[in-house]
């Protein structure tokens, strides 16, 4: 049977692609400050937020700051760095987007001027520069027709959003989201609620800093603030979900999450019905975790989290066989998913497949000690040698998928030729320095044979060429699992060194000298973790 064929048995081959959040199309970048005046600081973060936020309202969605503070420190890149234009487009191109938007404010007495200049990313090529220029207070207009003019729709054609607040009140909003500790943020965000209570941006950045600090109670307070007019009313009521779960109020959370459902399903919101299932208990009455697991499944196929949980539901329910099914399917689609190896282990092992069970163990503790510190726990707090409490929460509708759908229609017997397609094709890209595309190739081959060492090291040099140094050791570490390679043990030493990982580094240094005791190459490396190491107090 193929592979969409047992998707479809399973009812997950519609995969409701129009509920699907969209993905993101430009990334706006913060406006380089220009000149002495204080106020372009925050003004640079304020504009570049509005025109996103103009972007995704006229259907051309921006990435969200947070994705894009997220992308840019698993890239190793500073949010507020002055970085080159090669290096934001390469950046932009490992993101995924299409457009990169960046440009220059400067506040002069009280005029304001803004430039942008959007660049096509993969072409490489720039669009005319488009520069506004008006009163201060006239910011959010200002920032509505840059929108358009990115968009290349004509003015005023943004539908219309939550009322703006006054400048004094935008200024607070920005400065609490920019400023560098908890205790800073939270008083600008809630000196802007104070002066305008109906600021929805205001309170959901007010809930993020109160969930971070693990103060529950008042991010609950703060997504319950959002007025019931304003388009993020939904994100609030989803915020005030979670708040609800993390403080055990599970019979109010599964409400609320109820509404959210009947109103829109949406993936995120079956996924964390089935959450709370698994930690309040369910009834047939209120539903099995694993029908919502399978609902959220369905709606978003290309997310590994949704198939995990359904995995470890099955798991927890005993029945060995459906979550082997699953757990192989969240392995395909994130290969350096250790849990899922870890719990995969687990049932392979109650399957009586003794020896696949000890590889998937032993990978997971390759790619992290944790795994390790979890076999030595009670077994009261384990199933079968598995922690307990492992189910994965969405935070948000729209939660970040990174890795893309990778599905391919074939038959058993063709898996190893089709991956084995994809696998030349991505080595043909990557020495074209097409590196988007070449990912894209490996993850297909990988899909088809998960475990494929060449594969792997190829996706991890890629990775590393990219500026993802973490998810390079992921694949690195799984291609020595698989094969032992002096290649893999070079270029893995390589990059612990440069992520300060000496002691690290150092084991696969020594590995490679006694590979090939004649390679200056393995020697210097072997050279070079050692002086690391001896610096290392």
């Amino acid at each position: 049977l193929t592979l969409w064929v047992v998707l479809a048995a399973a009812g997950l081959a519609a995969p409701a692609a129009a509920q699907a959040p969209a993905a993101s199309s430009a990334l706006v970048m913060p406006l380089r400050p220009v000149g002495d005046d204080p106020r372009v600081l925050w003004l640079g973060e304020g504009v570049a937020l509005l025109v996103s936020d103009g972007l995704t309202a006229l259907g051309r969605p921006a990435m969200a700051r947070a994705d894009r503070l997220a992308a840019l420190d698993e890239l190793e890149l500073p949010e507020d760095g002055d970085l080159s234009r090669a290096t934001l487009l390469r950046a932009a191109q490992v993101m995924g987007v299409r457009d990169l938007v960046t440009g220059t404010v400067q506040v002069v007495g009280e005029t304001l001027t803004v430039t942008v200049r959007v660049v096509q990313v993969e072409a490489g090529r720039g669009f005319p520069e488009v520069r506004e220029e008006a009163p201060l207070r006239d910011v959010f207009a200002i920032a509505t027709r840059l929108a358009a003019a990115i968009a290349g729709v004509p003015a005023g054609s943004t539908p219309g959003p939550d009322a703006p607040p006054s400048l004094e009140v935008f200024e607070a909003f920005v400065k609490g989201l920019v400023a560098e500790t908890p205790g800073t943020q939270r008083r600008f965000l809630e000196r802007a609620v104070k002066a305008a209570p109906s600021y929805a941006r205001a309170w959901l950045a007010l809930w993020d800093v109160c969930s971070t600090e693990q103060e529950h109670s008042c991010a609950l307070d703060a997504a319950q603030a959002v007025p019931t007019a304003s388009r993020f009313h939904r994100r609030a009521r989803f915020a005030a979900g979670r708040s609800l779960m993390a403080l055990k109020r599970w019979d109010e959370a599964f409400a609320a999450f109820t509404q959210l459902m009947v109103e829109t399903p949406a993936a995120a919101v079956y996924n964390n019905l089935g959450v709370i299932q698994l930690r309040r208990g369910s009834t047939p009455q209120t539903g099995k975790p694993v029908y919502f697991f399978n609902k959220a499944a369905e709606m978003a196929p290309e997310s590994p989290d949704y198939f995990f949980n359904l995995g470890y539901a099955y798991w927890l329910d005993r029945d060995t066989p459906a979550a082997i099914y699953w757990l192989r399917e969240v392995v395909r689609r994130r290969p350096a998913d250790g849990e899922a190896h870890f719990v995969l282990g687990a049932a392979l092992q109650a399957a009586g497949t003794t020896a696949e069970a000890s590889r998937e163990r032993e990978l997971a503790r390759q790619l992290s000690s944790q795994f390790s510190e979890w076999e030595k726990r009670p077994a009261i707090d384990q199933l079968g040698g598995v922690p307990r409490g492992l189910e994965r929460a969405s935070e948000t509708e729209t939660t970040a998928v990174r890795v893309d759908p990778a599905l391919v229609s074939a038959t058993q017997q063709e898996y190893q030729q089709l991956a084995r397609f994809h696998f030349e094709r991505g080595l043909r890209l990557a020495e074209q320095l097409q590196d988007r595309e070449a990912v894209s190739e490996f993850r297909k081959s990988l899909y088809l044979s998960p475990y494929d060492a060449q594969t792997h090291l190829w996706l991890g040099r890629v990775w590393l060429r990219s500026g993802r140094v973490r998810d390079a050791i992921e694949s690195l570490k799984i291609s020595l699992w698989s094969t032992e390679s002096l290649e893999g043990r070079l270029v893995l030493a390589d990059a612990l060194l440069s992520v300060d990982e000496p002691a690290a580094a150092l084991v696969h240094a020594e590995r490679a000298v006694q590979l090939a005791p004649e390679s200056t190459e393995a020697r210097a490396l072997l050279t070079r973790s050692r002086e690391a190491a001896a610096k290392v107090p």
